[in-house]
């Protein structure tokens, strides 16, 4: 009997440290999408986007341990199912943040960054570190640019809210 394994002290095929560090990882680039979310809005913030962040990069490194773990038996895995699922999920969480209040439909942006937040903490789980960094740096700076360019260029605002 494998003590370990009775409190929770299980072999994992990456190294537990850089599973730490990737969700450490998820949970910084999560906080980068929903700091700027949060400074100008009180939709889904700082909160929300960390945890989509790190709730996909966990799925995803648990549907890898998964795999490695039962790679050499008798059933099939598939990884990629697992991603679809947490792509799913984070979609419906998204999907859950738009409504529609008489003729204006609101909530998009904030379901477009939980969605986005999932793709990068999906990134950051596989080790895909600078790609992640890199679209969680493009995220905030198109939400912050186009927030600026639709308050002054369309609408014609003279202040930012």
């Amino acid at each position: 009997m494998d003590v370990g394994n009775e409190f929770g002290f299980v072999q994992t095929y990456l190294p537990q440290h850089i599973i730490a560090i990737r969700l450490l990882i998820a949970a910084v680039l999560g906080a980068m999408i929903g700091f700027e979310r949060e400074w100008h809005t009180a939709e889904a913030g700082l909160r929300t986007h960390i945890l989509v962040a790190v709730a996909a990069a966990l799925f995803t490194i648990l549907a890898f341990e998964i795999f490695h773990t039962i790679e050499g038996g008798q059933t099939r895995a598939d990884p990629i199912r697992a991603v679809e699922a947490v792509t799913a999920g984070i979609a419906f969480l998204g999907a859950g943040a738009i409504f529609k209040s008489g003729g204006n439909v609101q909530g998009i942006t904030t379901g477009a960054g939980m969605w986005l937040a999932g793709a990068v903490g999906l990134a950051t789980a596989l080790g895909y570190y600078l790609i992640a960094f890199g679209v969680a740096l493009l995220a905030v700076l198109v939400l912050a640019t186009l927030r600026v360019l639709a308050h002054k260029v369309i609408r014609g605002d003279d202040e930012q809210n």
